[in-house]
């Protein structure tokens, strides 16, 4: 399997906001080329289609976004829509997608849920995250609850050696909430992301261009 450049943004939980930071994403890093947006295992697909809000909130052209992999029916974790499908989610499946795919490729890869949902009986999501071997973005929110949810998270990470590169705290901002997860948690807060009031291209396009990662640290991720 080729290696895969560019950042996994993965969740502290379900619809934290996993889908339009990596729409952000996909605004804050367009310069870099052949960038595109992945996410391997969709549920609920029926309800929700993650890439058609990327392509959307994103501004993406029809190029940006790479549509292969495992699309399921049921809005539930991995491995019970799996189940429900009557099929197997396989880590040589998901390497299968993407294995021809060329080197200059750049990536930003959506995962499905948390960092401990299964996607079969056997495999976590953080495994096949640990296989792409990719820096991780942690997408958390800001409110009451978020430093446990968070430290866990990193260090789940952590304990498959994958590199986190940075946190992006969702909702209402909160300093307390900001420095606890920067001092216990050791990661870079690369940005603080309201719930928009009216959520446009347009707006996900200027939050990320003047509040997102502005050190410039997701880019040697790309390199």
């Amino acid at each position: 399997m080729p290696v895969i450049r560019g950042v996994f943004v993965t969740g502290t939980d379900t619809n934290v906001g996993k889908t339009v930071v990596a729409a952000a994403l996909m605004h804050r890093c367009r310069s870099i080329s052949n960038l595109r947006y992945w996410k391997p295992i969709q549920t609920g697909v029926e309800q929700d289609d993650d890439t058609a809000a990327v392509a959307r909130l994103g501004a993406c052209r029809r190029e940006e976004l790479f549509t292969r992999g495992v699309r399921l029916r049921q809005p539930l974790s991995p491995h019970a829509a799996a189940a429900l499908s009557e099929m197997r989610i396989s880590m040589d499946q998901l390497r299968a997608y993407v294995a021809s795919e060329p080197a200059e490729a750049r990536w930003i890869v959506e995962g499905a849920g948390g960092v401990l949902v299964p996607i079969n009986e056997t495999d976590l999501m953080v495994d096949w995250m640990a296989v792409l071997a990719m820096p991780v973005v942690v997408v958390a929110r800001s409110t009451l609850g978020t430093i446990n949810h968070t430290l866990m998270t990193l260090e789940a990470l952590r304990r498959r050696s994958l590199e986190v590169a940075g946190v992006v705290m969702v909702g209402e901002k909160n300093e307390g909430n900001r420095e606890a997860i920067e001092r216990f948690g050791g990661a870079a807060i690369l940005g603080e992301m309201p719930r928009f009031r009216d959520l446009t291209p347009e707006a996900v396009a200027q939050w990320a261009s003047t509040e997102l990662d502005p050190a410039g640290r997701l880019l040697r991720c790309f390199q």
